[in-house]
């Protein structure tokens, strides 16, 4: 935790040197205004002088107002500072994630993720805050108060030889129990977050399936072992914080017990045993700040470990030391004995896939389920990265190129259209921001989208939920595709988009889409066989490796596992 804190408080080093300076000041004076009271007492209120009494009050009266404003100052400060480190840590939490691959990203899991960056940023953003604050006064406070403390009477000091070592004891006690405890809350917090996920954009599957009740006892189940650690927290504290109070009475006790000896002897004037209790009792207090603060630094030192986690994980897809600048070729796609494998797995998904993908045209994969077609796919943008073989585009490994340089050249239409929260129009100029009214309503017209969103009442400012869920299925693909189109790429990739088409849109957009496409290379991964029939080529993929390469008249004649697929469909749509 102590590097992270380091790393994200260098840039804020003249903000600190004056908070430093302010909480400097407020200590100083803190210090100074019990020995004040105790001059107002032995010089003022014993021999009965009121001008001495109206001269030390008046400085008292401007040392308090000094504190005050120092205090404000340094919370306002410390508070800016700590607002910049949280700013700054979920900023770099997030590009860190961003650039993680699928397999990290669930590696690590979206709820975890997702809490790492709120929950545990806000616990170290609290402990800047309270420490700019609390953990630089406390110390300095006690340290200060036992000085000014031994300055008025050594004999009565010797109270703290004892009390300090049993506070610290104390606080030691609660550090060594609560980390852990706050280690286990954060993974309770994350499965709280992933249960609550799997409900909200599971709803429709729970309810048909009638298993409420089921998710219901999920949820009370995680609910429940947040509880249970929270409550040992809890329990912990409450045991803690009535112990330090016994300490702290029983000092102050001891203090006027023993000290009123030593006034009833002389030794030792009554506004210096004020003075002196005043001391005790802010070195006590400070000891209690620092529990307080030691009971944040156990959670936010958790937090720090499950973020430095992320930010020290190395993206396993990276730039390249020096990248290659892409050509202005036509988007020629060639993969060389190709073979992928998930970390840990022991067969391979995709082995010895070699084939071009000729521009100008359309290729498309079919195969069936589990035979590694959007494995294929997500390998061509480097979404996964080949485990042997390499892929080119225009003769450059794509391993060379910079991942932005790379993922220009490619117009993606994901299997599962995803459309963002906002409205239609944010949603389509998403793929190209400076797109005009006239160009986005092209890409709507070639994605046969025009008709259902001109009869809209709000048209392009339509509102779309998060996921698209307040429009269907086939809806959602159209616009996922019209986002593709408008970007105007040099190679599109639709990974099954039209399995929620009926068969006259599918037509439809397909020719209109081979009308704009002309000259760019065209991949489409499709379960029906009409969708791909006139595609200039046709990759049949069967276990992870290609079984089939050619038109569809040619894959009739000469590929067993094409024509089981083409003979299947018609059978099921009535063909002869």
């Amino acid at each position: 935790m102590a590097s992270l804190l380091r790393t994200y408080l260098r840039p804020h080093r003249r903000i600190l040197l004056v908070i430093a300076l302010l909480l400097l000041l407020q200590v100083i004076g803190t210090l100074v205004l019990p020995s004040l009271n105790a001059d107002i007492i032995n010089e003022g209120v014993v021999t009965g002088d009121t001008g001495y009494i109206l001269r030390i009050g008046a400085i008292m009266l401007v040392v308090s107002v000094l504190v005050g404003l120092a205090t404000v100052s340094s919370v306002y400060f410390s508070a800016r500072t700590a607002m910049r480190v949280g700013r700054d840590l979920r900023a770099d939490v997030f590009q860190r994630v961003e650039r993680f691959s699928l397999a990290q990203v669930h590696e690590f899991s979206i709820p975890s993720l997702i809490t790492r960056n709120t929950n545990d940023v806000q616990q170290v953003q609290m402990l800047v805050l309270v420490g700019l604050t609390m953990m630089v006064v406390a110390p300095v406070t006690a340290v200060g108060g036992v000085i000014m403390a031994l300055r008025e009477d050594v004999q009565l000091s010797a109270i703290l030889l004892v009390t300090v070592p049993v506070m610290l004891l104390v606080i030691g006690f609660m550090v060594a129990r609560a980390i852990p405890l706050f280690r286990v809350m954060q993974v309770r917090i994350d499965g709280v977050n992933e249960v609550l996920r799997d409900n909200l954009t599971g709803i429709r599957v729970i309810r048909a399936f009638v298993r409420t009740q089921h998710e219901e006892a999920r949820f009370a189940e995680a609910n429940a072992e947040l509880a249970d650690v929270g409550l040992r927290v809890t329990r912990l504290f409450a045991l803690i914080m009535p112990t330090l109070m016994l300490i702290m009475n029983v000092t102050l006790v001891a203090t006027i017990w023993f000290g009123g000896y030593l006034v009833d002897d002389g030794s030792m004037p009554i506004g210096n045993l004020l003075a002196f209790q005043a001391y005790i009792m802010q070195i006590l207090f400070s000891v209690m700040m620092a529990v307080m603060t030691m009971m944040m630094v156990a959670r936010a030192a958790a937090s720090a470990e499950r973020i430095q986690a992320v930010l020290e994980t190395s993206p396993a897809i990276d730039e390249p030391a020096s990248p290659t600048a892409p050509t202005l070729g036509p988007g020629r796609i060639e993969l060389q004995d190709v073979t992928f494998r998930y970390p840990g797995a022991q067969d391979a998904v995709l082995a010895g896939i070699s084939c071009v993908i000729e521009p100008g045209m359309t290729t498309a994969i079919v195969g069936g389920t589990g035979s590694g077609k959007s494995t294929l796919v997500n390998l061509l943008p480097r979404l996964l990265d080949v485990t042997s073989g390499r892929i080119l585009i225009d003769g450059v490994d794509i391993r060379d190129m910079a991942l932005a340089d790379l993922w220009a050249l490619f117009g993606i239409v994901p299997q599962r259209s995803f459309l963002f929260a906002g409205t239609i129009e944010s949603n389509i100029r998403f793929g190209r921001g400076d797109a005009t009214d006239e160009q986005v309503w092209s890409a709507l017209r070639i994605a046969q989208a025009e008709e259902f969103v001109s009869a809209l009442s709000e048209g392009l400012d339509a509102r779309v939920d998060q996921g698209g869920v307040n429009f269907s299925g086939g809806q959602r693909q159209r616009l996922a595709i019209a986002r593709c189109i408008v970007r105007d790429p040099r190679i599109y990739l639709f990974d099954d988009s039209f399995s929620a088409l009926d068969y006259a849109t599918d037509a439809r957009l397909r020719a209109a889409l081979a009308e704009r496409t002309q000259g760019r290379t065209v991949i489409i991964v499709a379960q029906r066989i009409s969708t791909i029939r006139a595609a200039g080529s046709i990759i049949v993929l069967d276990q992870g490796a290609i079984v089939g390469l050619g038109t569809h008249e040619t894959l009739l004649e000469t590929c067993p596992a094409y024509r089981e697929i083409a003979a299947s469909q018609a059978q099921l749509e009535g063909a002869p």
